[in-house]
């Protein structure tokens, strides 16, 4: 038995597993994620526009933001962002403006119907969060201790970037 083992601490082996078993449960959160909201939407008959869209305009919310703000905050995991605005401008979910001061900039903030399906997505998330809960699926501390692990390897990834530069 090694002294790791003695310890209870898993041994590298396992650790590298359970760290590649995490990876792989963060993808399928996300695709089920946007499943939810897709589901969502088409029992509301709202089909004109995408769970990566509904979710954009939900994490816009009340902001002016630009397309580079969207992906430096967090709001926006991907790489088609312009495509996303364009298209969420010109089904009028969003209102674009060129900056006064970049002209090369364009803030963006949602109109009356991007509200709607901020709206909507926000009862949702409410909806669940309180069926967890209340349902006895998660307590507020373990969903309390995954958040706070999540937020650590949040930061080691942006910092094993930020060392890469």
């Amino acid at each position: 038995m090694t002294v790791q083992q003695n310890l209870g601490l898993p041994v590298q082996g396992e650790f590298h597993t359970r760290y590649l078993d995490m990876l792989a449960l963060l993808e399928r959160l996300h695709r089920l994620l946007l499943d939810l909201i897709k589901d969502e939407f088409e029992r509301l008959g709202m089909v004109d526009i995408n769970p990566v869209q509904a979710l954009l305009l939900y994490n816009i919310a009340d902001h002016e933001v630009t397309a580079g703000e969207l992906k430096s905050r967090g709001y926006y995991q991907g790489s088609n962002v312009s495509y996303n605005l364009k298209k969420l401008v010109e089904l009028g979910y969003i209102h674009h403006q060129r900056c006064s001061v970049d002209r090369r900039a364009v803030r963006v903030r949602l109109t009356d119907k991007g509200r709607v399906v901020r709206d909507h997505v926000a009862a949702l998330f409410e909806r669940h969060a309180r069926t967890i809960f209340e349902g006895g699926v998660l307590e507020y501390a373990t969903l309390d201790t995954v958040a706070r692990s999540l937020k650590r390897i949040e930061r080691f990834w942006g910092d094993q970037i930020r060392y890469i530069y």
